[in-house]
């Protein structure tokens, strides 16, 4: 009997005939989403700096109210305190907090959206693109 093997099932799996993988395959896609701790690290990274920055506002200001209340004689009152906390927490959140996210999404939201300010038109692009031809020395009318 003749052999029948033939040069394709000699190759590996997950290999096309041209030479390159196919995407599907062990290799997999070329261009894969990050697993999930890589694409959140900026948003992992800025909560833990905001857990850390709260904790430590806490701490520090039941430090200085409890100190006030030994001087003047009084025990230390968390029904006292907590309000004082939140209050001061949510001052906080909206000189920085809320500015930085508005000015940070928000700007992202209208350059995403294509708002006038965040597009250049057609016109400027055309301009700059001739001036990049005519440098070179290539007749932009002329492709």
């Amino acid at each position: 009997m003749a052999d029948t093997t033939t040069a394709s099932s000699t190759r590996p799996s997950g290999s096309a005939s041209n030479g390159r993988r196919s995407p599907g395959r062990a290799g997999g896609p070329p261009f894969r989403k990050p697993r999930w701790p890589k694409a959140y690290a900026f948003a992992l990274v800025t909560g833990a700096l905001f857990l850390v920055s709260w904790i430590g506002q806490f701490v520090f200001q039941a430090t200085v109210e409890s100190n006030e209340a030994s001087q003047h004689g009084q025990s230390f009152a968390w029904a006292e305190f907590l309000p004082q906390f939140l209050a001061s927490t949510f001052e906080n959140w909206q000189s920085e907090f809320l500015q930085l996210i508005w000015q940070a999404a928000g700007l992202a939201l209208f350059y995403y959206w294509g708002s006038s300010q965040s597009r250049e038109s057609d016109e400027r692009i055309e301009a700059k693109l001739d001036a990049l031809l005519r440098e070179r020395d290539l007749d932009p009318e002329n492709p």
